[in-house]
């Protein structure tokens, strides 16, 4: 196998004595890998430099994305989590195939496995790593922006004996926040995907202890209202928060859905 980190502390630069195609092979099989020193080490970052600086070239970067959006199907949780942190890569770098936002909807709110975290597999991250990706599909000016805030409601309300861990549920809230500061989506688009939560948890009598999927949702809805009030900012930076467009309208319809499931 390659000594990927031997060639990330050579800044990344590309093997002479290898072709392109094998290492990008051996890249997308190693984020595939049970192994989170393999998977999560340095071939996740020499694939980001690689496609963030055009080593791959369009082609080859799309042939990739095609890969990824399969393995949304991959038996192995750990292919599956880790295949929107590559779609999200290729979106930011200007690839797009809607054959990818038609597997990534079908996936994401279906995933059974939700563990953020596994003592012999590491990182797993899906709600996580699929709202990475939903921020990133729902700012994307090919994609309408309700088809990724109904993605979220759909994930909310999908049913789960487990109840999110290591920050997965704030991930989700950051990244619906995120596409609603799009100022194209009239007052009913920002707030009606709230409509199937509302029906979904406003109904049925609540008896404790709460189950998993209500205390998730409660959770994303409950940051999703400060950071309504606050704003959000870009992942990983200090940039000043960007205001959410009607942002009045969803604080208002974010704490009836509140106040609707918490009062049953």
């Amino acid at each position: 196998m390659t000594d990927w980190s031997r060639i990330e502390a050579d800044d990344c630069a590309v093997p002479a004595d290898r072709s392109l195609e094998e290492l990008v092979r051996e890249l997308s099989a190693a984020l595939a890998d049970p192994d989170p020193s393999v998977r999560d080490g340095a071939p996740y970052a020499v694939l980001s430099t690689w496609i963030e600086r055009g080593v791959i070239d369009a082609p080859r970067r799309l042939a990739l994305g095609d890969e990824m959006a399969a393995r949304f199907q991959d038996r192995e949780i750990q292919a599956r989590t880790f295949a929107p942190l590559v779609l999200d890569m290729l979106v930011e770098k200007g690839d797009f195939n809607s054959a990818w936002v038609e597997a990534f909807e079908r996936w994401y709110p279906a995933e059974k496995d939700l563990r953020g975290h596994d003592e012999k597999l590491g990182w797993l991250h899906a709600v996580a790593h699929g709202a990475d990706l939903l921020d990133r599909l729902g700012r994307h000016p090919e994609v309408d922006p309700v088809r990724m805030l109904h993605l979220a409601a759909a994930r909310l309300t999908a049913p789960t004996d487990h109840v999110l861990d290591q920050l997965e549920d704030d991930r989700l809230a950051r990244a619906i926040a995120r596409v609603l500061t799009r100022t194209d989506l009239s007052e009913r688009d920002a707030t009606t995907w709230l409509d199937p939560i509302a029906a979904r948890f406003g109904s049925d009598r609540i008896i404790t202890p709460v189950p998993a999927h209500v205390t998730n949702c409660l959770r994303t809805l409950r940051l999703l209202y400060v950071l309504a009030d606050r704003g959000v900012r870009p992942p990983g930076t200090d940039a000043a928060p960007e205001a959410l467009h009607h942002a009045a309208a969803v604080k208002e319809r974010v704490a009836a859905v509140l106040d609707r499931i918490v009062k049953r």
